[in-house]
């Protein structure tokens, strides 16, 4: 009995020490607040499935238009060490400073204001880029005949946009400059202390035809792990974190999709549904495309070029008539996980704070230390104070432990004679 009393006591102390070490861990990984990101607009008709890629195309020319919704252009993925065809736009918040492109008028990096390079503290971290080491990029389009993809051309009124010291948002309005007989414009919305931004698209039909668009919003990235500027130690006592696409569905539930399985074709993941969202998550960190619900969407992982990877969303925009128009948004986060702040944006989206398989213990240890933080105001005490909490809930079986050792001390003697 007493044997078994000192090995749970052990067990317990031992988590606890691995649990306060990567509490301390997060105080000092990086941290910002957000907001909750406006409610998104759709309305429509189910989206035929679609495999998505990406490609570098030439400057001048537009690229091929799909057959129809269900096919989206499909290209060799683009070498990091070419440059895109578009020109930069280059936008300040107070939060992050994010390069868009006209190519596309996707978001190509993400530096963040607040949150600093795990190596070098004075240096702002980027989490999203195109480069060699390291590629991740969030894209979006239109599918419907001659509709601009994340493959066309956008004109943009500016080369450079700042949220200004009195503005609580910013809009960037990026126009197709050839939409097959639409009028397609493509608008970021930033908000002040928000690592959500709003993603819209708004589509007036000049053509003699009704139009079914169906918007996609995906991340294209390798599988590679996070860099050394994002992530500090990913693996304690045996504990991994994960890296790679992520899906929730009320139905479903959270569902990690590993890229080995994507490789190999084998992935397992919620398809369609009336609700849910879709990620990258990293170490510390979460990019998410946010759907609103009560509207059928589709979801999709695959790879389109030798260590490219994309995990998007399909939503359909609804049918316009002739002459109508039509319209749909869709929150995206790039941020830092925070999980109280997480929950607030989308269902389960706190979920993404992977505490491997000691879950079930670490969240709620986790939950109170957050508590006792809200309190005292200081990662260091809120650390000695659980501690002194977790010894206090134990004591009675230590002190038990204690007074048998005591008696086997006291029979010992009478047990060798």
């Amino acid at each position: 009995m007493m044997d078994t009393q000192r090995l749970i006591a052990l067990v317990v102390f031992s988590f606890s020490a691995m649990l306060l070490w990567d509490a301390w861990q997060k105080h000092n990984a990086p941290k910002a607040p957000l907001v909750p990101p406006a409610a998104s607009t759709a309305a429509g008709v189910p989206a035929a499935p679609a495999k998505l890629g990406e490609t570098a195309v030439p400057a001048a020319g537009r690229p091929p238009a799909a057959a129809s919704p269900g096919a989206p252009p499909v290209a060799a993925a683009p070498s990091a060490a070419v440059a895109p065809a578009g020109t930069p736009i280059l936008v300040k918040t107070d939060v992050f400073e994010i390069e868009l492109n006209t190519q596309g008028g996707d978001i190509r990096r993400v530096t963040m204001q607040k949150v600093y390079s795990a190596k070098d503290r004075s240096r702002p971290l980027t989490l999203l880029e195109p480069s060699a080491s390291h590629y991740f990029v969030a894209q979006s389009g239109l599918l419907g005949e001659g509709l601009p993809t994340h493959l066309s051309p956008y004109e943009a009124a500016q080369r450079e946009y700042v949220l200004g010291p009195q503005a609580d948002s910013l809009d960037v309005v990026l126009r197709s400059r050839d939409a097959g007989g639409a009028e397609v414009q493509k608008k970021y919305t930033f908000r002040r202390g928000s690592y959500a931004i709003d993603v819209s698209y708004e589509v007036k039909n000049a053509s003699d035809k009704p139009l079914a668009p169906v918007a996609y919003f995906q991340f294209m990235r390798d599988a590679n792990s996070p860099t050394e500027e994002a992530a500090q130690t990913n693996a304690f006592a045996g504990v991994t974190t994960f890296t790679g696409p992520a899906v929730y569905t009320s139905q479903g539930k959270f569902e990690k999709v590993d890229f080995k399985d994507i490789e190999k074709a084998k992935q397992v993941h919620a398809k369609r549904a009336p609700d849910g969202w879709i990620g990258m998550i990293q170490h510390y960190f979460v990019s998410a495309w946010l759907p609103r619900d009560g509207v059928e969407r589709e979801f999709y992982t695959s790879k389109v070029a030798e260590n490219r990877y994309t995990a998007g969303v399909k939503v359909p925009v609804g049918t316009i008539a002739p002459g109508a128009a039509g319209s749909i948004t869709v929150p995206v986060y790039i941020g830092p996980q925070e999980t109280d702040k997480l929950e607030k944006l989308a269902p389960g989206l706190d979920l993404v704070v992977d505490y491997g398989w000691l879950t079930i213990i670490a969240a709620p240890l986790f939950w109170l230390l957050k508590w006792i933080h809200a309190l005292v105001g200081n990662w260091g005490w809120s650390i000695v104070i659980l501690t002194v909490m977790i010894k206090g809930v134990f004591y009675p079986l230590n002190a038990k432990a204690g007074r048998s050792m005591a008696q086997m001390k006291v029979l010992a003697p009478k047990m060798e004679k």
